[in-house]
C-alpha cells in the first residue's frame, strides 16, 4: 500500500507518529502508537489502545474495550471487537472473526455477559479462522485456516479444523517442529537454533543451541 496516501493521525504526535488514510475513522480518544498504520475504510473506536509499529488493513473495526500490543498486523476485513486483547507481534489473517458473546440474541442485550478473549505474543490466525470467545491462544501458537477454536490453544500448538484440535507444534520462526503430541520430545528450529521441549505435553521454548 502507498503510504503517501496517509495522514498523520490527531492521536499521536511525535516524528514517528502514526498514520490514519483519509477515508478511515479514528474516534477521539482513541490511543495509536508512534509507526502504526491504518488502512482504507477502517473504524478505531475511542477506548481502543493500539500499540506502536502496527498495521490495521483496509475495513478493520477496533472496539472500546480492545488493547493491541506493539507490531500487530491486522488484515484486511477484521473486527476485533470488545474484550478482546492482542499481545506483541499477533498475527490476523484475513477476514477472521473475533466474538464476544457466547450465545447472542437479536432481541437481548447481553454486554454484561462479554467473555474476553487472549491471544498472547507472536501467535498467528489463519484467514477466515473464527476464535469463539472466553478462550486464550498461547505464545506463537498457529490457527490454521478456516479453524473454529471454541478452546484454549497451547504455546506453540498447531491447530486446525472445525472444530480445531491440534496437530503438531511450531517454532517461533514458524517452522513445524518434529515433536509428539504427547509424551515428551525435543527438536531444534533450524533457522534459529531455539531448543524445544515437549514434556507431559506442553511445550517449551530454550535459548538458542546453534551457531547460526
Amino acid at each position: 500500500m502507498n503510504e503517501r496516501l496517509l495522514a498523520p493521525s490527531a492521536a499521536a504526535s511525535a516524528e514517528d507518529s502514526a498514520a490514519v488514510h483519509p477515508s478511515a475513522i479514528v474516534d477521539a480518544g482513541a490511543v495509536l502508537g508512534a509507526g502504526t498504520r491504518v488502512w482504507h475504510f477502517s473504524h478505531v473506536c475511542a477506548g481502543a489502545r493500539i500499540g506502536a509499529g502496527c498495521s490495521l488493513g483496509q475495513n478493520v473495526f477496533v472496539g472500546n474495550d480492545v488493547v493491541v500490543g506493539n507490531g500487530v498486523k491486522i488484515q484486511n476485513n477484521v473486527s476485533v471487537y470488545d474484550a478482546v486483547t492482542l499481545e506483541d507481534e499477533v498475527f490476523c489473517g484475513p477476514s477472521m472473526v473475533f466474538t464476544n458473546v457466547y450465545n447472542p440474541r437479536a432481541g437481548i442485550v447481553r454486554k454484561d455477559q462479554y467473555r474476553r478473549t487472549l491471544v498472547r505474543r507472536g501467535a498467528s490466525i489463519g484467514a477466515n479462522a473464527t476464535i469463539v470467545c472466553g478462550v486464550t491462544v498461547g505464545r506463537y501458537a498457529f490457527v490454521g485456516a478456516g479453524a473454529v477454536v471454541k478452546g484454549d490453544v497451547p504455546d506453540f500448538a498447531m491447530v486446525a479444523g472445525v472444530p480445531a484440535r491440534q496437530v503438531g507444534w511450531i517454532s517461533r520462526f514458524g517452522e513445524r517442529l518434529a515433536l509428539p503430541l504427547r509424551g515428551n520430545g525435543e527438536a531444534v528450529c533450524p533457522h534459529t537454533g531455539e531448543l524445544y521441549l515437549v514434556i507431559d505435553g506442553a511445550c517449551t521454548q530454550l535459548p538458542a543451541t546453534l551457531e547460526l
